[in-house]
């Protein structure tokens, strides 16, 4: 005796070798045994073999229609052997039994399952809804194959391009229109965005690098709310100084300038003049909300996001010719070159000139800074600051800039609504210019200053530590050692960093012994930390990238297909006048860290950035102090 019965979802056939009731012990055509149920047994018969049941009758059950049964069949629950006696007309045979036991299995959408071996039909209403979803996914199906079809091709179908965007950054994969994109990729091999390159959907390579950035960063988009812009503080003194600015040719928020005044007897009187925002944004304004939500200016070649809308830069940047808010440190400076003494204030100052690197350098370098500069405006001042600066840094014992590192400008010239008609110019400026020099010794002093002032009034402030070569933000005033202070805190961009502007919260009330906006261990403070570092990060991670992107631009409009470059270490080279570090796996194992190499250029993908180098020959010898590495910078 063999039996048909129901495992898995499925329906088996066996012969019966033992018969205990409530259970049978079967032997499948296979040859396996197996401990059954009796209760999963829907049909007991002697024909045809257990093997051969299934086969027979599956093309039979194939031959069904659904519809037809479904028109044949009554209300109410029914048993598939009485329904097939009424269908087949007479006792069924097993196999003919098992056709139409398959086939109504088969068409769940037709026939409910209420129980081993029972059915009912589907109401007439629930039918047709099932029928009209089958066909839209049957519709949707052949959609899906038609996109990838095109896709495969290299054509874009419209309702795929009209979601580029979210293909690639925000891919809704519940979207059949996704779905197939994936497929196509994987199909393929290429990614979503040289898939959608080569389908013309991605017009320029800035754009995708751009709008992703926006995306993750701005997804409400870069435009600021309408918040009211505070106007100048009018209660503040006026400095007797004129000071000066000494920025790029780019920069429009100027948050630190300089000034000097002879005292004769004594030695001098630095100045180190901060814009003062904090004098007008007030904590917990609207204002502060988006200078909260940003955190951070962000930079890139050729465009910028302010972390302040434009009219409240304009009010507190220390532009030329304008009286500007300020807070200020003056530092009592000795004939010697030592710091007699310090003192700070808020105050209104006089900004004389902003001064521009390409106007300055020119006259006031390392090889005029030792002779008789020509008589250009602020030449005593910045000669005498420069000697200042060389004095703090023997002191500190640190040098302020790394040697060996230099600066690029990125100048980009086209309208970059159209990126691809652009041109870039990178021009490389030595790092460590006696200008360079004496801003960052005066900033070290500021930051560091004001940093302490405020940790022995016992006032919450954000610092910058550096610890065993780690550096990182803290609340707590602990020392910088790779700059050789004490404690440092960013004090001197509160225009561009929100930390800064904090900070300078703290100060001004610090100076007008005011309770301070965040008090110690403050959880908001600490919030604001933690977010700006990681923010900080990611913008700076960004302009990395489209300085990448922009050195490949540049590699290409000049045509270069061989360069030089430097080994930095292992496989890792840095291109010769361009900021661009990669990886060289045909490089010869071993070179030492200053080793000058050239390179043939393989390839550039826009999409990527990247920029695939091979390995041509050795350049001299190996020179130690070129291999600086970057981070150290």
């Amino acid at each position: 005796m063999n039996v048909l019965f129901e495992e898995d979802g499925g329906f088996k056939a066996g012969s019966i070798m033992a018969d205990n009731d409530s259970s049978l012990q079967v032997e499948m055509p296979s040859g396996k045994r197996s401990k059954i149920k009796s209760a999963t047994v829907l049909l007991r018969f002697e024909k045809p073999s257990a093997g051969t049941l299934l086969e027979q009758a599956t093309p039979l059950a194939e031959e069904i229609e659904a519809d037809f049964l479904w028109e044949c069949v009554s209300d109410g629950e029914f048993s598939f052997l009485d329904f097939a006696r009424d269908y087949y007309g007479h006792d069924p045979a097993p196999v003919e039994a098992t056709a139409v036991l398959l086939a109504l299995h088969a068409a769940p959408v037709y026939f409910h399952r209420k129980g081993k071996g029972r059915f009912r039909k589907a109401p007439a209403d629930i039918l047709a809804a099932a029928l009209a979803s089958l066909e839209k996914k049957r519709q949707q199906a052949l959609a899906i194959e038609g996109w990838i079809s095109e896709l495969r091709e290299f054509r874009l179908p419209p309702e795929i391009g009209a979601l580029t965007d979210a293909l690639l950054y925000a891919p809704d994969r519940n979207k059949p229109e996704t779905k197939a994109f994936e497929t196509a990729c994987a199909e393929t091999g290429l990614t979503a965005a040289q898939l959608l390159f080569k389908c013309g959907a991605i017009k320029s390579a800035y754009h995708l690098h751009y709008k992703r950035f926006l995306h993750e960063q701005f997804p409400k988009g870069v435009g600021f709310p309408a918040v009211e812009t505070p106007g100048l503080p009018a209660d503040l003194p006026k400095a007797e100084v004129r000071a000066f600015s000494i920025d790029d040719a780019h920069t429009t928020e100027i948050d630190d300038a300089l000034s000097v005044t002879w005292l004769p007897g004594i030695g001098s009187r630095i100045g180190i003049h901060i814009a003062a925002p904090g004098l007008a944004i007030a904590h917990g304004s609207p204002l502060d909300g988006v200078a909260r939500a940003r955190l951070s200016t962000v930079y890139m070649p050729g465009n910028k996001i302010t972390m302040l809308p434009d009219a409240v830069v304009q009010n507190y940047t220390l532009a030329g010719g304008v009286d500007c808010p300020a807070v200020s440190i003056y530092l009592t400076v000795s004939d010697s070159l030592e710091i007699l003494g310090h003192e700070s204030r808020l105050e209104r100052v006089h900004i004389a000139a902003n001064l521009r690197h390409h106007e300055v350098e020119p006259w006031f370098n390392e090889q005029t800074v030792g002779g008789v500069l020509p008589d250009q405006p602020f030449a005593r001042e910045l000669l005498h600051l420069w000697h200042f600066a060389n004095a703090c840094e023997g002191r500190r014992g640190k040098p302020s800039a790394v040697q060996g590192v230099n600066d690029y400008n990125f100048a980009i010239i086209g309208d970059l609504a159209d990126p691809e008609a652009c041109t870039v110019e990178i021009s490389e400026r030595k790092r460590g210019s006696p200008l360079d020099k004496l801003v960052a010794e005066l900033m070290i002093v500021a930051n560091s200053t004001w940093g302490g002032l405020l940790a022995e009034k016992n006032i919450a402030c954000l610092y910058r530590a550096q610890t065993q070569g780690k550096v990182r933000m803290t609340t707590s005033p602990l020392p910088h050692e790779g700059l050789g202070v004490p404690q440092y805190a960013w004090m001197t961009s509160p225009l561009r960093r929100y930390c800064d502007l904090v900070n300078q919260w703290q100060l001004i009330a610090c100076l007008r012994g005011e309770t301070p906006s965040f008090a110690q261990k403050s959880a908001e403070l600490f919030a604001a930390m933690r977010d700006f570092e990681i923010t900080y990060g990611a913008y700076a991670d960004f302009q990395r990238l489209m300085e990448r992107y922009w050195c490949l631009r540049w590699l290409q409009q000049h045509g270069v297909s061989e360069i030089d470059a430097t080994v930095r270490r292992e496989q890792l080279v840095k291109l010769d006048h361009l900021p661009l570090l990669l990886r060289v796996p045909s490089l010869p194992g071993d070179l030492p860290p200053g080793q000058r190499v050239h390179l043939a250029i393989d390839s550039i993908d826009l999409l990527a950035p990247e920029l695939t180098c091979r390995f041509v020959r050795l350049l001299g010898e190996a020179n130690p102090a070129e291999a600086v590495e970057e981070d150290e910078a």
